[in-house]
């Protein structure tokens, strides 16, 4: 990820001459750094929160997908049966 550069000595100056204070002018300068720095924590939060969410859907549908796959075998196999024993039925009851 990358990181937001902020200038803040930059900054300060183009607040002093647009006539802030030097002070006014540092501590907006350190105010804005500060956020900055807080809302790039916050956005790693937010990703890390959304990986471990997508992790668990993974799971989950990796458990639903094996589920179904048991249940289509289930009915292939019993559908395959059926049939075979229906067709013996036939073959039997022409003889």
């Amino acid at each position: 990820m990358t990181a937001i550069t902020f200038d803040t000595l930059q900054f300060t100056k183009r607040l002093t001459q647009a006539g802030a204070t030097p002070q006014l002018a540092e501590a907006t300068a350190e105010a804005f750094k500060e956020a900055s720095g807080q809302a790039e924590l916050a956005i790693k939060r937010d990703i890390e929160r959304l990986e471990t969410r997508i992790e668990r859907l993974e799971s989950k549908m990796g458990t639903g997908l094996a589920e179904a796959k048991n249940e289509m075998i289930k009915w292939g196999a019993g559908l395959a049966f059926a049939q075979i024993a229906l067709l013996l039925g036939i073959l039997i009851s022409m003889w």
